[in-house]
């Protein structure tokens, strides 16, 4: 039985082997799970060669402030390469056991290719290849699949779904076959959140054995699957004291705490942080002023303007500090800058406006973030859009406040403020 292959896995890249894999091997550890993963790759060029010349084994070492754990990952049973030998995929249907699908194509992997055609396999759209492995299953009369979607795109479950519907009209598969994959198969909506940082170039780690697959991580994970199917009874992450969360309608919530506090704490220190000279989410942790500065934005101004339980949020905001502090994890400010108008409006600008709605005015520290932002973008080290550049270089605070076409609404109220703060 622990021989048995039960996960076909879309990517063999450093996320899902520090994430997924990891998952399995944490519960195949500890008896509450059997069986292996068959991963494929979805692009031409890939890695699976170099996993498969080391029999699909390679270490993971998780790092942070809390210490470091080393692992030896061994779920994968084997790699099929779809544009070497399509068969071999598309057998993979073939096989009663294999029960999960899951994915990582990166955000853009998910989407429909009215130009893609059944002799054109095997494609270059993963949701296409996706159809014809269903249409394979389907045909041999075989349960459907859970499938577990870990693009970061919103809803990628709903998405993928209605790509292999649409694939399946362009195909000419009937109406049949829609039926089967809308009821034998279970498309979840999924969240995921780690930080995997890959190969570790240049570091000597002493492992005693060669390992050109090596993969690292922080400390932190989560997955929120949203199902109302009972996945613990087929993939029982709490028995291996995994950090997943299955909820039957409340991935939004989490979303949304994961853009407001994760998102939005790196976007309300960014410009800040620039404009006093530090260079990394690690060095603004090591500088009071800046790791103040981020407490009461998160504890202070975004946690109130959530609404799942408070020891939750709390619990979530305390371990976004700690991997901001992880000494493993180089992480440029610079980067996080690009496009700052646009990050400020998805991951700050909702937590100032629910704010001023809940307690009748505006929080202090935000507002400061949004003034620094300002005062950020009359500096070269800008990275954004020439004409959005242009403009916050040029115009007066009053006239950005009330760009709508950048905040979505006018935000000249805010002006004495934020005014008042920009030097």
């Amino acid at each position: 039985m622990g021989n048995t292959e039960k996960i076909i896995q879309f990517g063999e890249g450093g996320f899902l082997r520090g994430f997924a894999d990891w998952m399995i091997q944490k519960m195949t550890d500890v008896g509450a799970f059997e069986g292996k993963v068959v991963v494929v790759q979805p692009i031409e060029q890939g890695m699976c060669d170099m996993l498969s010349a080391q029999d699909c084994k390679y270490t993971h070492i998780i790092r942070g402030s809390e210490g470091v754990e080393t692992s030896v990952i061994d779920v994968i049973s084997r790699c099929v390469k779809p544009y070497e030998d399509f068969e071999s995929y598309l057998a993979l249907a073939d096989i009663p056991s294999m029960r999960f699908i899951i994915s990582n194509t990166t955000e853009s992997g998910i989407v429909f290719n009215e130009n893609d055609a059944v002799d054109k396999a095997p494609f270059v759209s993963f949701p296409a290849k996706l159809t014809l492995l269903l249409k394979r299953r389907f045909d041999k009369a075989l349960g459907g699949f859970i499938i577990l979607p870990c693009e970061l795109i919103d809803r990628n479950g709903d998405n993928l779904k209605k790509c292999v519907l649409a694939y399946s009209d362009l195909f000419g598969f009937g109406e049949t076959f829609k039926a089967w994959v809308k009821n034998e198969n279970i498309f979840t909506n999924t969240l995921v959140d780690r930080i995997n940082t890959g190969y570790p170039k240049g570091e000597e780690l002493n492992l005693g054995y060669e390992d050109n697959m090596v993969n690292t991580s922080e400390y932190f994970h989560l997955w929120v699957i949203e199902t109302d199917f009972d996945i613990e009874k087929e993939l029982p992450f709490s028995k291996a004291n995994l950090n997943v969360i299955v909820t039957k309608d409340k991935l939004e919530m989490y979303r949304t705490r994961k853009v407001r506090i994760l998102n939005g704490a790196h976007t309300s220190l960014v410009p800040y942080a620039l404009l006093s000279g530090l260079d990394t989410v690690k060095s603004c942790m090591d500088d009071d002023t800046m790791k103040e500065h981020i407490r009461k934005c998160v504890f202070d101004e975004i946690i109130p303007t959530l609404d799942l339980p408070k020891d939750e949020l709390v619990d979530y905001a305390n371990n976004v500090l700690i991997r901001f502090s992880n000494p493993y994890i180089k992480h440029y400010l610079s980067s996080i800058a690009l496009n700052s108008v646009s990050k400020f409006k998805v991951r700050v600008l909702p937590s100032i406006l629910e704010y001023n709605k809940r307690f009748g005015k505006l929080p202090q520290t935000l507002t400061f973030a949004f003034a620094k932002l300002i005062e950020f973008y009359r500096t070269d080290m800008t990275n954004d859009a020439p004409e959005v550049v242009e403009f916050m270089k040029t115009a007066s605070v009053k006239d950005i406040l009330a760009k709508t076409e950048y905040w979505g609404t006018d935000l000249s109220f805010m002006y004495d403020e934020v005014a008042k703060h920009v030097d």
